[in-house]
C-alpha cells in the first residue's frame, strides 16, 4: 500500500500486498504481537507486529535502547521472543532459519586470514562446493572491488575496506534475508555514504529482502523502501514510512532532493518528540 505519509501498522497489514487470484502474500517475515522481557519490570519490546515484504529493503532507526537490534535477533533466531510470533516465509522461528545472513557493526574478520580465506568462510556455511569455491571468490573480489586486496590481512585495511571483506563474505553465503545491525555506523561520513551506495547497488542486483538497522536518518531515507521509526520504554514501533524516492537510486544524488528533506525532518521530529517528552519538554 503506497503511502507518502507515516502508516498505521495495523493497517498496513491488513493491507499487505495480494498477488493475482486475491489470496494474502506471505512475507519473508511476520512479527506478530511480539513482546520482550529480559527478566526486569519492564519489558523491552511491547506489541511489536511488522511484516517485511520479500525483495524489500526496509531500515529501522529509532533512539539507543528502543530494541532495534533486539527486533534483529528475534528474526534470526539468536533471541525468542517472551509473548507472540516472529515467521520467515511462513515458518515460525526455532533456531536460525536457513537463509539468513547477519552483518554487525563490527566486521568480525578473522585475524589470522587473508581477504580471500575470509570470503570463503562464508562459502563454507553455505556449503558451497569446494572445487568451485576459487572461481566464486574470484568473482566476489571483483564485485566488491577487492582483486588487489585478496592476500592482505584485516590489519593492514581501512575500516571501510574491512566492511567490504564482511559483505564478500556475507554475499558469499548467499542468504535470501540478510540482517545488518549498524554495519556502517563506525565509518566515516565520506566512507559510510559510498559503503551505502555500494550496498544498494548490491541489493538492486540481487533484490534480495534486507532489514537494516541505524541511527543515522539519513542514510535510511537514501536506502530503504520503508523506514520503521522505533520508541523505546518499552520498545515499540512509533510511526512508519514509505519512501517513495525513486529506483533505481544513487543515495548521494537523493539526498539533494527536496522530497528526501521532508522524510529527513518527518522522521526527525517523530524521534525527537519522545526525546524532549522524557525530559519534560512539550
Amino acid at each position: 500500500m503506497p503511502t507518502n505519509e507515516k502508516t498505521d501498522m495495523h493497517a498496513l497489514l491488513n493491507e499487505f500486498d495480494r498477488p493475482a487470484g486475491g489470496e494474502k502474500a506471505v512475507p519473508a517475515v511476520r512479527i506478530s504481537r511480539v513482546a520482550m522481557n529480559y527478566g526486569g519490570a519492564e519489558l523491552a519490546l511491547a506489541d511489536i507486529s511488522l511484516d517485511v515484504r520479500e525483495g524489500e529493503f526496509l531500515s529501522i532507526v529509532g533512539p539507543s535502547g528502543c530494541g532495534k537490534s533486539t527486533l534483529l535477533k528475534l528474526i534470526s533466531g539468536l533471541e525468542r521472543p517472551s509473548a507472540g510470533e516472529v515467521t520467515v516465509r511462513g515458518e515460525r522461528v526455532n533456531g536460525t532459519p536457513a537463509g539468513i545472513g547477519f552483518m554487525f557493526q563490527r566486521d568480525a574478520l578473522l585475524p589470522w586470514a587473508t581477504v580471500r580465506e575470509n570470503i570463503e568462510v562464508g562459502l563454507e556455511c553455505g556449503n558451497y562446493p569446494k572445487e568451485q569455491r576459487p572461481a566464486r571468490i574470484d568473482e566476489l573480489l571483483k564485485f566488491t572491488g577487492l582483486e588487489r586486496f585478496a592476500q592482505y590481512y584485516p590489519r593492514a585495511l581501512s575500516g571501510g575496506m574491512r566492511q567490504r571483506v564482511a559483505l564478500g563474505r556475507i554475499l558469499a553465503y548467499a542468504p535470501d534475508i540478510y540482517l545488518m545491525d549498524e554495519p556502517f555506523g563506525a565509518l566515516d561520513a565520506q566512507t559510510k555514504v559510498m559503503m551505502g551506495q555500494e550496498l544498494l547497488n548490491i541489493w538492486s542486483s540481487f533484490q534480495k529482502t534486507l532489514v537494516f538497522v541505524t541511527h543515522d536518518i539519513e542514510e535510511a531515507v537514501s536506502l530503504s523502501d520503508r523506514v520503521i521509526v522505533m520508541s523505546g520504554r518499552p520498545g515499540h514501533i512509533k510511526s512508519e514510512y514509505s519512501i517513495d524516492l525513486e529506483r533505481p537510486r544513487n543515495a548521494r544524488e537523493a539526498r539533494k532532493l527536496p522530497r528526501f528533506h521532508h522524510f529527513v525532518d518527518a522522521i526527525w521530529n517523530d524521534i525527537m518528540s519522545e526525546k524532549l517528552a522524557d525530559v519534560g519538554v512539550k
